[in-house]
């Protein structure tokens, strides 16, 4: 008899149960940029609402570095409103200069954290998945990382979670397409200037004409790696916010106030924008 491979709804649910990412009745806040994957993230863990019994809110980040930034995250809020999801959206102010992504994205988790401390969201959750935690594995032996750089991309690490890292890729695409999820491309996705763009369209794919099991093998040696001592996963971990900030966060949250400017540490600077409230139905 024929068997068809796990759903991505299946392999997601699967990956929460039994890391045990998120308590029944908990809230999770969804990091959405209006790429394929946070958008299948944002779709799936609505869908898997009424079996997990946990509650969902979504936001964006516009780090105003693109033109198309914007118009991105009002792609996203519309399919969050059709999923009855609520979104807000924090504008972050990244001053041109060096090392920028790594600041862009320090800026990023600040603006998440500050969002999540808004909704009372326990964890976030990033649509980090297999092919990813592969070429950051692959990134950090290039670079010369120790065994323990090379446990990265675990599915928790303190308040963030990766529902999809057991997930391929192809997963996700399948889902998209079934679903019909609409979605945006980042053109800086294939640029070869950057190293993850030439191991994601280069490096991997010839490891893969040698071993197909590539990134099976490679998500393995993480997770062993994970399992002998901590991780240092400097490339996607910043410690959370200092209780003071969450603290003023939830005050604000409280107040019901929809749009507000916050100073987070390092000197970041957000605005805070909640999407109106729905008319009832």
């Amino acid at each position: 008899m024929k068997t068809h491979p796990p759903t991505l709804l299946t392999l997601t649910r699967r990956t929460i149960v039994d890391e045990r990412l998120f308590a029944r009745g908990g809230a999770v806040l969804v990091a959405v940029s209006g790429g394929p994957d946070s958008m299948a993230l944002l779709h799936v863990l609505a869908r898997l609402r009424p079996k997990l019994g946990h509650s969902v809110v979504a936001h964006g980040v516009d780090h105003g570095l693109r033109s198309d930034g914007r118009r991105e995250l009002d792609q996203a809020e519309a399919l969050a409103d059709q999923l009855e999801v609520p979104f807000a959206r924090t504008v972050a102010v990244v001053t041109p200069g060096g090392n920028l992504q790594a600041r862009a994205r320090a800026a990023r988790l600040e603006a998440l954290r500050g969002a999540a401390a808004r909704a009372g969201a326990s964890c976030i959750a990033t649509a980090h998945h297999a092919d990813d935690r592969a070429e950051t594995v692959l990134l950090r032996i290039l670079r010369g990382a120790s065994p323990a750089g090379l446990a990265v991309l675990p599915p928790r690490r303190a308040d963030l979670i990766r529902p999809f890292i057991r997930a391929r890729r192809p997963d996700i695409d399948a889902h998209i397409a079934r679903h019909d999820i609409p979605f945006s491309s980042d053109p800086s996705n294939p640029d070869p200037r950057f190293l993850r763009s030439r191991v994601r369209h280069e490096l991997l794919p010839l490891l893969q004409t040698l071993s197909p099991g590539i990134v099976a093998h490679l998500n393995g040696l993480a997770d062993d790696l994970r399992s002998r001592g901590p991780a240092r996963d400097s490339d996607a971990y910043i410690p959370p916010l200092p209780r003071a900030a969450r603290v003023a966060l939830a005050a604000l949250a409280a107040s019901g106030s929809r749009t507000a400017r916050v100073k987070l540490p390092h000197g970041l600077v957000v605005s805070f924008e909640a999407s109106p409230p729905r008319p009832p139905k």
